[in-house]
């Protein structure tokens, strides 16, 4: 293969990328997919009033936007405003082992829920798959401690999808572009949530 001919399939493979990106951006835009989008931000909203916790999972990349998401409530997103009461249940490496050790990896995000879950707090969970064992163990903890579970994940149906009080599905089997949007999701709820709090 000519020099030529391997720019040319990195040229046809960005278009690729790009023009799927593109296509599940254009979704946002979509009635069905704001409502749903504005009914997760509304249940933020009351537990935000309520002074509840959101608590936020996920596993791998799903990990690091539910750390994303943390900091953004918990320090600021783009205006000063207080703090939030958000959780990672990725982050604490010694509880994230001593429960992998002690129970098993299934129950590294459950148990902490059991921790310091309470009623009137919302869970977020972001899994690409919605299959992942520990966050269903997760949402089910959530639910039996009537915790609103909003699920964040790729194509529908999965599990997570069916035991969610509100899904957010984006619809592509491929986990890079899933966790695209899953971003995008990331920084309009911060957008939504902070701009209905006062300075």
């Amino acid at each position: 293969m000519t020099l030529k001919q391997k720019i040319q399939l990195k040229r046809k493979l960005i278009e690729e990328i790009v023009v799927e990106h593109e296509t599940l951006v254009s979704i946002l835009n979509t009635e069905k997919f704001q409502q749903k989008l504005e009914r997760a931000c509304l249940l933020l909203k009351q537990a935000i009033r309520q002074n509840k916790k959101i608590l936020v999972c996920g596993n791998g990349g799903s990990a690091a936007d539910s750390q994303h998401i943390a900091g953004e409530l918990v320090g600021r997103f783009q205006r000063e405003r207080n703090a939030l009461a958000c959780v990672s249940l990725t982050t604490n490496t010694s509880i994230l082992t001593a429960i992998g050790n002690d129970y098993s990896f299934e129950n590294v995000f459950s148990r902490q829920i059991e921790a310091i879950g309470k009623p009137g707090d919302v869970l977020l969970i972001f899994s690409t798959s919605g299959r992942s064992t520990n966050i269903l163990e997760a949402a089910k903890v959530a639910r039996k401690r009537k915790i609103k579970v909003i699920g964040f994940t790729g194509a529908q149906p999965n599990p997570l999808s069916r035991i969610s009080d509100i899904c957010i599905s984006v619809p592509s089997r491929s986990t890079p572009r899933i966790q695209e949007i899953h971003t995008i999701l990331i920084h309009i709820i911060c957008k939504i949530i902070e701009d209905s709090l006062p300075s």
